[in-house]
């Protein structure tokens, strides 16, 4: 029973990063100095999805549509119960905040993975050098499909350039979103990329389509 209140706690500190029953072994094991084996991990894992808890999110290769099951991220379906668990110390706004955009997403009705995006590059020698980006949330429901990216800050030209850096290696049609914590009105950039406050995504069932 210990192992699997203190296995929350360590979900909680860790909502909207990749992860897997490894890697959350090798955590209890090099930080709490607790022996528990992959297999125990997953079986809890699997206890705190069935109680609703937590959700466990996939990803999926954007180009090839192709699900990939190395890691994936998983959210709390209440994020007052994560903050509870943490005491309220671990605020973790920006993840927070993706956690909420994922619970209203599903909420409305869709489906929602992890979107990968393999982009390839030439470095300073002229050699072609592969990097994974990563898209917050790919969404659908029936022929609605989005790509939307989850920013907290976006207070310097880097810091949009980042959070934009995906989407514009996505090459096709379907509409590229990033939900900002600032409010403003819903604009549009030179790549067609659309920015919505985070309030008026929440409050509007259809702002995804403005």
């Amino acid at each position: 029973m210990f192992m699997i209140v203190l296995l929350t706690k360590v979900m909680a500190s860790n909502v909207g990063n990749l992860t897997n029953p490894n890697i959350i072994a090798d955590t209890f094991r090099t930080k709490m100095k607790a022996n528990i084996s992959k297999d125990t991990v997953y079986s809890y894992l699997k206890y705190l999805e069935d109680a609703f808890i937590i959700t466990k999110v996939d990803r999926v290769d954007v180009r090839r549509r192709k699900h990939i099951g190395a890691t994936y991220k998983y959210y709390f379906a209440d994020p007052g119960l994560r903050n509870a668990r943490l005491d309220f110390l671990h605020r973790d706004d920006g993840h927070v905040m993706e956690n909420i955009i994922y619970n209203e997403l599903i909420r409305r009705g869709y489906s929602v993975q992890i979107g990968v995006v393999e982009v390839f590059s030439k470095n300073n020698e002229n050699k072609t050098v592969r990097s994974i980006l990563e898209t917050d949330f790919v969404v659908f429901l029936g022929s609605q499909y989005y790509y939307i990216q989850s920013a907290y800050k976006m207070d310097t030209i880097e810091k949009e350039e980042q959070e934009r850096k995906s989407l514009i290696h996505i090459h096709d049609s379907f509409k590229k979103i990033i939900i900002t914590r600032e409010s403003g009105p819903v604009r549009r950039d030179q790549y067609g990329i659309v920015y919505i406050g985070v309030e008026q995504f929440l409050l509007d069932e259809n702002s995804l389509d403005l």
